[in-house]
C-alpha cells in the first residue's frame, strides 16, 4: 500500500517507471478488462483523480481508499500493482454491485466503470450524447461500434470515433470534461483491426451538437452539414 499520494507519470518518468518486466497491473482470474481500464485512467493522467479524493455524496470511502492506496499510488510510484490489490477491489465491487461474478468472470469495461463511478462513488455522467435529434443520453464512456470498412486497415482513434459517430448519427451535446473511449471489441476468433494507432490529440469539432463550424467551400460560418 502507498498512502502517500503520487502524481501521474509523464514523459521520461513514465518511460523509466513503466517500461520493462514486472511492470503494469498484474493479471489474475480474468481481470484484464479492469487492469487495462485502471491503467488507462490513472497511470499517466490526473483527469479523473477526483475519483480518488473527492467526498462525493454517495461515495464509498472504503472502495475509494483501496483504489487510491492499493492501486493508483503504487502504480505511479513503482509502476507495478499486485493482483491481490485488484482482487481486493473486485471483492468490494462484488459486495456493492450485487453481482457475484466480479471476482472471477470477464466483464465489459463499461459495466465496471458504471458500477464504480455511478453506484459506488456517485460521480455525475461524463458524456452527454444525442442521436438524431432525440432525447439526450448520459453515460460514462463511449464504445466504438461500426461495420467493417475495407479502406480502414490500420486506423487511428480519430478516424474510428468520427466514423462511429457518423454511422450512429450521434453528436456530443457539450464538450466533455473527460472522454473515455472503448475501442472496437474483438475476441480470439475475430479482430476487426489488427492494430489501432493512438491519436495523441482528438479533434471533436465536427462531433459537437450545434457548434459553429467553418464552411469547407467559402470559409464563412457553415449553415448546412452534409454527412
Amino acid at each position: 500500500q502507498a498512502p502517500e499520494s503520487f502524481p501521474p507519470l509523464r514523459n521520461e518518468a513514465a518511460v523509466r517507471v513503466l517500461r520493462g518486466r514486472m511492470k503494469g497491473i498484474q493479471g489474475h482470474c480474468n481481470s484484464c478488462y479492469m487492469d487495462a481500464a485502471l491503467f488507462s485512467l490513472f497511470s499517466c493522467t490526473s483527469v479523473l483523480d477526483s475519483m480518488l479524493f473527492m467526498p462525493f455524496p454517495r461515495c464509498d470511502r472504503n472502495v475509494q481508499g483501496i483504489l487510491r492506496d492499493e492501486i493508483v499510488n503504487p502504480l505511479r510510484r513503482t509502476g507495478f500493482v499486485r493482483a491481490s490489490s485488484v482482487m481486493h477491489l473486485r471483492e468490494q465491487l462484488t459486495d456493492k454491485g450485487q453481482c457475484s461474478s466480479f471476482t472471477n468472470a470477464e466483464k465489459d469495461p463499461e459495466e465496471f466503470l458504471t458500477l464504480i463511478m455511478q453506484q459506488i462513488l456517485g460521480i455525475e455522467p461524463l458524456l452527454k450524447l444525442q442521436s438524431g435529434g432525440q432525447k439526450e443520453q448520459e453515460c460514462y464512456c463511449y464504445q466504438i461500434f461500426m461495420d467493417k470498412q475495407e479502406d480502414l486497415v490500420v486506423p487511428d482513434v480519430q478516424q474510428l470515433v468520427e466514423r462511429s459517430f457518423l454511422s450512429s448519427d450521434l453528436k456530443l451535446v457539450e464538450i466533455p470534461s473527460c472522454f473515455i473511449i472503448q475501442m472496437p471489441r474483438f475476441g480470439k476468433e475475430y479482430k476487426m483491426f489488427s492494430k489501432i494507432i493512438p491519436s495523441l490529440e482528438l479533434d471533436i469539432t465536427d462531433l459537437l451538437l450545434d457548434s459553429p463550424r467553418e464552411c469547407c467551400l467559402c470559409g464563412d460560418v457553415a449553415t448546412l452539414e452534409c454527412s
